[in-house]
């Protein structure tokens, strides 16, 4: 199972290390490109060689990300919100090589599940130099047999595939407004209009066909920026809780959807709540969402990978002397 390394990633906090560094410009508002250029500078203060690798797009950085990570790095930085940690956790899946999260975006579920600090520079900062290094599990996408693998895919939280991903789509097709309004006002757009779909699911090989909202596949508990929509899913049993909304009237989803907030809405009589190591999940017309990206079009099928990657968290804090970090100003 896994669980907290009782090893530090490096022997002292004076220790130089090779560091590598993704910034996502966009996300947060700004705040990631402030993120990734201060902290660049602190751990440079603090003797570290620090090499950013963002580039032009995702795909670009992601590239940059896998390379620097084959080449040996001590520690992949990446700087955003829950899109910068799928984009690490895809980079660095099934190496040794940690990864730790500057977090800044507009929505940081995956971060504020493993405890780690939350548009606080100094903090996150003092985690890369200093945090302990724990394994959790992620989820792999898993193709076809005989099907040709051009890259792994991964996610670190929720991958969803429902009325969920396609406000998902529609969101991502606007350009205005930014943030959580644009996904609320997606959702708005999408609610009068969506119907139950028919699905196809087959968890650890039993298959289940059923009309439903959505089906959500959690490896993590929360996305959307607090959505607890798999409240108990955890990153250290080495299964992905399936979230099955059943068919309802957008009425009684617009009355249940606020419980999602709470995790309370797995008590709600048409949802159903199942664990699998492993899910295929079918659905006509859909594409799948994984942290809030475009995952890809169903069908697909997952599986959960027990301490597939290494997370650097904040360890217990002692009277050592402070870092130059612990004195930083969040830019922001």
């Amino acid at each position: 199972m896994a669980g907290v390394d009782a090893t530090r990633y490096g022997s002292a906090v004076t220790e130089r290390r090779r560091l590598a560094l993704v910034g996502n410009p966009t996300a947060g508002k700004g705040r990631a490109k402030q993120y990734a250029t201060a902290a660049a500078a602190l751990l440079r203060a603090e003797g570290h060689d620090v090499e950013d690798l963002t580039g032009a797009s995702a795909a670009e950085s992601l590239g940059r990300a896998r390379a620097a990570v084959r080449a040996g790095v001590d520690a992949l930085v990446v700087a955003g919100g829950d899109g910068m940690v799928h984009l690490g956790v895809n980079a660095v899946a099934g190496t040794s090589t940690p990864l730790a999260v500057l977090a800044c975006g507009t929505g940081n579920d995956v971060a504020t599940t493993l405890g780690l600090p939350v548009h606080d520079l100094p903090a996150s900062v003092r985690t890369v130099l200093d945090g302990t290094a724990r394994r959790i599990d992620a989820a792999r996408q898993v193709q076809p047999a005989g099907t040709p693998i051009a890259e792994e895919r991964w996610f670190a939280g929720v991958l969803c595939g429902g009325f969920d991903a396609v406000v998902n789509e529609r969101a991502n097709r606007w350009r205005w407004p930014k943030g959580r309004l644009r996904y609320d006002l997606a959702i708005a757009r999408e609610l009068p209009v969506f119907r139950p779909l028919a699905y196809e699911l087959e968890l650890d090989g039993e298959p289940w066909t059923t009309q439903a909202m959505l089906v959500a596949v959690g490896n993590g508990p929360r996305y959307g920026g607090g959505m607890k929509i798999a409240p108990d899913a955890s990153y250290d049993d080495g299964l992905l809780d399936v979230v099955v909304v059943g068919k309802m009237s957008v009425l009684g989803l617009v009355r249940a959807f606020p419980t999602i907030f709470t995790g309370q809405h797995i008590h709600h009589p048409a949802v159903t709540v199942r664990r699998a190591r492993s899910v295929r999940l079918s659905a006509s017309g859909i594409t799948a969402y994984a942290d809030g990206e475009r995952f890809g079009a169903l069908p697909l099928t997952v599986e959960a990978v027990p301490g597939a990657v290494s997370v650097l968290v904040p360890r217990a804090p002692t009277s050592a002397t402070p870092s130059r970090a612990s004195e930083a100003v969040d830019p922001a």
